[in-house]
């Protein structure tokens, strides 16, 4: 399983038209995904202190869109030599399996929700 962070309501509007395109798709060439273990650290450098998140947990089997595992080239902490999941077009909502709330601390930062540590 690998997994996208989005705003809850994205999601939801996404959901109906069945098709998932946000805006680095067009920015970026694709979507930034993490795996499960990668989450807390991509929601605490990109999401800090944002609320109203979920978790998009896919099945990579299928997915209609390219996925290639890319070293980022923003990164530059102990991250930087991982591969991330890149989708290289847009996400079809039929590949998303389960959406989880993402809620931020009190203090602004994120910890792996309890129901993705299985």
């Amino acid at each position: 399983m690998i997994a996208h962070i989005v705003k809850k309501a994205d999601w939801k509007k996404a959901e109906k038209r069945g098709v998932y395109e946000p805006k680095s798709l067009k920015t970026d060439g694709f979507i930034h995904l993490s795996t499960v273990s990668q989450l807390a650290g991509t929601a605490n450098s990109y999401f800090y202190r944002q609320k109203g998140l979920v978790v998009l947990c896919i099945d990579e089997s299928r997915l209609k869109a390219e996925l290639r595992w890319d070293t980022p080239s923003s990164i530059h902490d102990d991250r930087a030599t991982e591969k991330f999941p890149h989708l290289y077009g847009p996400l079809n909502a039929d590949a998303v399996t389960k959406v989880v709330d993402f809620p931020c601390q009190s203090d602004g930062s994120f910890e792996l929700p309890a129901e993705l540590e299985r």
